[in-house]
């Protein structure tokens, strides 16, 4: 497959982020989420190499499904933007909340902290493990139905 030149990749872009808007019917929290993964998504020049205007079309016409009637499309649409919202929001934490959990850690049992210790203990990697089965969904879900979700 070539690689797409800016014309396509900017209309890709226009359409699936005006598609999404609709589907979320231009709700606040939401728009920012979709914004937010659209822009990621077409700034990475690494996933230039898995462009596929069939997986963009299929995508827009599922947004259309979504914001035209209330049905499954609407709810996955919707599940994706919170679960995103949220996923944000835990790893944004106040610096009063880190100061709390490297205090609960601290205060850990030797066989919490031995635990820790085995599983590499970096809470970085930790997080990355949480989202795994999610990310597995999803991606199921891309391969399925021919859609390009994140």
């Amino acid at each position: 497959m070539t690689t797409p030149t800016t014309t396509e990749l900017l209309t890709s872009y226009r359409h699936l982020y005006r598609s999404a808007l609709q589907a979320v019917q231009y709700s606040k929290p939401a728009r920012y989420v979709i914004r937010d993964q659209l822009r990621l998504a077409f700034r990475d020049r690494s996933n230039l190499a898995s462009y596929h205007p069939e997986r963009i079309r299929r995508t827009v016409w599922f947004f259309h499904a979504a914001s035209q009637s209330r049905g499954l499309e609407h709810r996955i649409c919707k599940t994706l933007v919170r679960v995103h919202w949220e996923r944000t929001r835990v790893d944004r934490k106040s610096w009063k909340h880190l100061l709390r959990e490297r205090e609960e850690v601290e205060k850990a049992s030797e066989k919490v902290k031995k635990r820790l210790a085995e599983r590499g203990g970096d809470v970085v990697k930790e997080r990355g493990l949480r989202w795994r089965g999610w990310e597995g969904v999803v991606g199921m879900l891309n391969e399925s139905m021919g859609l390009c979700l994140r």
